[in-house]
């Protein structure tokens, strides 16, 4: 199977099933000498782990990292850094009455039709509890890049969505609350809403927000390596992931380039930032920002028509401990991406200023 690493020089792969032993992986090119909070991981980590919440699964892992090579004396050695995170709380018979058929807008069948094999058990390799692996790696990179501050949070779900924009909020306030909504009202709202979906056995999808600020100018490639290329991707990545737009977004086709032109103050910065801080797929200084769009769960828990192996028609029904909504704990997932796209590319700037 291909497609299970991620970066150029600053490289996580990542391995393991939803039911197997664990999780894991190995991040390559973290330079060494590197200090590393190991509380401050775990946290991150926990950020994302199951059962945090009643609006989220109650699968209860404690999602422990265990870090295996790479590290001594609490620094980075320069050489691949291995950990695992062990599963301990899985329930495969969940899962038994699909071992022969298909979840609608799973990657169930087409996974099977491309490998002509699959563990059926929670998605096995295709959950998104591989993600947590990334939340690891993620917090590294976030530590490698200590001037940048990267921060996510829930700006929708369904129709509940905000009308500010983030610097006319305090985004530390998305932690106070299990939505990691940072306006307090809205996040209630949100919260009552996912708790009705959840009664009706059904799923609803939502909007994370980002914002990198501190990114230093001179970030990506102007051709096919574009920073805002590459972030796109990685959040695309991301199971649920329907949907990426960067800076004005879908909303600056409303606009004159008249308007729309982020005019330059004599410093260099920027009157304005409808370019959400890249042009030309390089940084440019300015607070980079962008959303991500998640689709509705779709493991829904009420009876739904589904096929067999054999191509039979088949009534079944959704069982097992699912999220009504992933925004919530997708939330670190977003930062943990962000963070592994700057920190490549910052590798990538030294190596051409060498």
């Amino acid at each position: 199977m291909a497609g299970n690493s991620y970066g150029t020089l600053f490289k996580l792969t990542t391995f393991g099933e939803s039911h197997g032993a664990a999780i894991g992986g190995v991040l390559d090119g973290c330079p060494s000498g590197l200090l590393l909070d190991i509380p401050a991981i775990q946290a991150e980590l926990d950020r994302r782990k199951p059962g945090q919440s009643a609006i989220v699964t109650q699968r209860k892992e404690p999602d422990t990292v265990e870090f295996l090579s790479g590290i001594f004396e609490g620094k980075t050695t320069g050489t691949p850094i291995g950990f695992a995170i062990r599963n301990t709380n899985q329930k495969s018979n969940d899962y038994s009455h699909i071992k022969d058929s298909y979840r609608p807008s799973h990657a169930d069948y087409v996974y099977d039709q491309k490998y002509g094999f699959r563990d059926y058990r929670g998605g096995g390799r295709s959950s998104a509890r591989e993600t947590a692996s990334r939340v690891v790696a993620g917090a590294i990179a976030k530590q490698f890049l200590k001037e940048i501050k990267i921060s996510a949070y829930v700006s929708q779900v369904g129709e509940l969505k905000l009308n500010k924009t983030y610097q006319e909020m305090d985004l530390s306030l998305a932690e106070t609350n299990p939505v990691r909504c940072p306006d307090p009202e809205m996040a209630a709202r949100m919260e009552e809403y996912i708790k009705e979906v959840r009664k009706e056995g059904d799923t609803i999808g939502g909007i994370i927000s980002c914002v990198a600020q501190n990114v230093p100018i001179g970030l990506g490639e102007p051709v096919f390596d574009k920073l805002h290329a590459e972030l796109g991707k990685a959040m695309l990545s991301i199971n649920a992931v329907k949907g990426f737009e960067y800076g004005s977004g879908f909303d600056g086709i409303r606009m004159k380039g008249s308007l729309h032109n982020d005019q330059f103050n004599q410093d260099g910065t920027t009157k304005t930032n409808y370019s959400g801080g890249i042009q030309g797929g390089i940084s440019n200084g300015m607070d980079i920002y962008f959303n991500v769009a998640f689709k509705p769960v779709a493991t829904i828990i009420q009876p739904y028509e589904t096929i067999d192996k054999a191509g039979n028609t088949i009534q079944t029904q959704g069982k097992g401990r699912h999220d009504p909504c992933v925004v919530p704990r997708a939330v670190p997932i977003v930062e943990a991406m962000t963070a592994l796209v700057l920190a490549d590319f910052t590798l990538l700037n030294r190596t051409i200023k060498l």
